[in-house]
């Protein structure tokens, strides 16, 4: 396998217009009483609202339609609303002078809703993160399977049609669960930690928010179908569900109402120098108990795409979280597990900050 960040720009190029953005920008979600608008987010504090600009700055044979949702946007990026977002940025001009267009608002006014409402399919993948399998696996946290850091088991094949393993890939086959997307809730929502649950912890990942339509394609295709970048947190229930039939229970283990905070936006890949590059960030209560690179997954976002839609097509806004590195909660010796009055903070690198709340159900 070619090293991540040589092939970073490969994977990439071709994908964006060559329009260039007069400055870095990020998409959301927004609501400002009753309403709700996707917005572009420049300088992490203010807010054009698209729709509105779009009614407003006038264009010479425009025909671009306004964006209904999210996905909408996603789905026309490359179609003309990305050279739109372009065109209003500059017409915004200086965001924070008082007298900035009323389409303009400060983000500190509005309320930050899920980036995007709400993905068609969620998948997550399980253990990416080498030292996360060891102190997994050491905590007897995987069942019975001894720690490899990310090596295959004996006997291990390909999969066929799905994933074909190179004759020199010493890494286990990729493994994802889904995600159900009505669990999911905006940056600054409160986690609720479910009635007599008492095993409740975090995973800090990197979401890969798919931009086109896909089916199958290679490793080296993968990078046109993706958008760009967001955080989930990846809540988990270690509780177990009492017995050991058919395995791990990944319903409950995953999909408790609340059990994916995502956001706070979306960083268009255009603004993310290198994908295998990022730095990530956990922190509970002010105290930071994960930290690690993306450059330390076992199998890379792209090749997380590919496995992906080789198992079921991926349209515009689905999205695909990464996996964890090491430092989860139940791992530790003695264990941190969440409680309610904790506060979480999970961030990557060019794509922010996730912050969430931790209360008990009523």
């Amino acid at each position: 396998m070619r090293p991540l960040s040589l092939i970073t720009g490969l994977f990439f190029a071709g994908t964006v217009s060559a329009q260039p953005a007069p400055t870095p920008f990020k998409v959301g979600t927004l609501s400002q009483g009753d309403r709700v608008f996707v917005g572009v987010v420049v300088r992490d504090s203010f807010v054009i609202d698209f729709n509105a600009a779009h009614r407003a700055v006038t264009a010479q044979r425009s025909t671009l339609a306004a964006v209904a949702d999210m996905k909408d946007l996603i789905t026309r990026y490359d179609a003309g609303v990305r050279a739109r977002i372009v065109e209003l940025i500059a017409a915004a001009g200086d965001v924070s002078r008082a007298n900035r267009p009323a389409w303009v608002h400060q983000l500190r006014t509005l309320k930050i809703l899920p980036p995007i409402m709400y993905p068609t399919v969620m998948l997550n993948v399980a253990v990416n993160y080498a030292e996360h399998d060891i102190e997994m696996a050491r905590g007897r946290l995987l069942g019975s399977n001894p720690p490899t850091a990310g090596r295959a088991l004996e006997g291990t094949t390909s999969s066929p049609g799905i994933w074909e393993r190179a004759s020199d890939d010493w890494r286990w086959n990729p493994y994802m669960f889904m995600k159900s997307p009505g669990v999911i809730v905006a940056h600054g929502e409160p986690v609720r930690i479910p009635p007599k649950r008492d095993r409740i912890e975090w995973e800090c990942e990197l979401g890969v928010v798919i931009g086109k339509t896909t089916t199958r394609p290679t490793v080296d295709q993968a990078g046109a179908f993706i958008f760009g970048f967001t955080n989930e947190n990846d809540m988990s229930d270690r509780g177990g569900r009492g017995d050991s039939r058919h395995g791990s229970d990944w319903v409950i283990s995953k999909n408790h109402d609340t059990f994916a905070p995502m956001g706070p936006f979306i960083t268009p890949k255009e603004f993310i120098p290198d994908v295998g590059r990022m730095k990530m960030t956990f922190v509970l209560n002010g105290e930071e108990l994960q930290t690690g690179t993306t450059a330390q997954m076992i199998h890379n976002v792209f090749e997380q795409v590919a496995y992906a839609s080789g198992i079921l097509t991926l349209r515009p806004g689905d999205v695909i979280a990464t996996g964890t590195p090491p430092g989860v909660g139940s791992a530790r010796n003695p264990p941190i597990l969440l409680k309610a009055g904790d506060r979480m903070a999970c961030s990557y690198e060019g794509v922010g900050t996730l912050s969430n709340p931790v209360v008990a159900t009523p």
